[in-house]
């Protein structure tokens, strides 16, 4: 995908002489380009989801920035560890076959409903609705894909541009941070309603 090749334009050729195998190996695996793709979207949202769970656990909303400042450190990092994964998402987000972009809308609503199931534990949001939770959740979960476009944008697209400076990656961290708790700054003032 790097060098101005789309995940659309990649022959299942090209992609088997990459990796080294003959074309009809690549089928010992998958039974096609598209599920190559869906396997790509899976394995990069899986373990960013874990780690940020794991995260939350013994944290909530009221601890605050401790819990904010965490969560983007591990966002920044595993982006940052994973770039060519999250530049194709963001890549097939925007101009992918409709087979990627509905997997990709998936994984981003099963985020956030997760996260909107891990939120409502919390005191202060047991009143809420849970179409409020969600909402809440979709705020956090759109910071986070943002913050990911910040970090692609800023460690260039080419082959090769992975290297993000220490000062653009402060500039993201502090910009994420700033935005997720002007979020959490909002949540005792919300008057869930049916």
């Amino acid at each position: 995908m790097d060098g101005g090749y789309g995940f659309d334009s990649l022959s299942l050729r090209r992609v088997a002489r990459a990796a080294g195998v003959v074309p009809t190996a690549f089928y010992r695996h998958f039974d096609g380009m598209d599920e190559l793709g869906l396997a790509l979207v899976e394995e990069s949202v899986a373990t960013l989801r874990a780690m940020l769970r794991e995260s939350r656990e013994g944290g909530g909303v009221d601890k605050g920035s401790g819990l904010i400042a965490r969560s983007v450190e591990i966002l920044v990092a595993h982006v940052r560890e994973h770039r060519r994964h999250f530049a194709f998402m963001a890549h097939a987000r925007a101009s992918g076959n409709a087979v990627l972009r509905h997997a990709i809308r998936s994984e981003t609503r099963l985020f956030a409903s997760e996260l909107a199931t891990d939120i409502a534990r919390l005191p202060v949001l047991r009143d809420w609705t849970t179409a409020d939770l969600h909402m809440l959740a979709g705020l956090f979960v759109d910071t986070m894909i943002a913050t990911i476009d910040a970090i692609l944008e800023a460690s260039g697209s080419g082959a090769g541009s992975e290297s993000l400076s220490p000062e653009a990656s402060a500039r993201i961290v502090t910009q994420a941070e700033k935005q997720l708790r002007l979020i959490a700054l909002a949540i005792p003032h919300w008057r869930s309603t049916p």
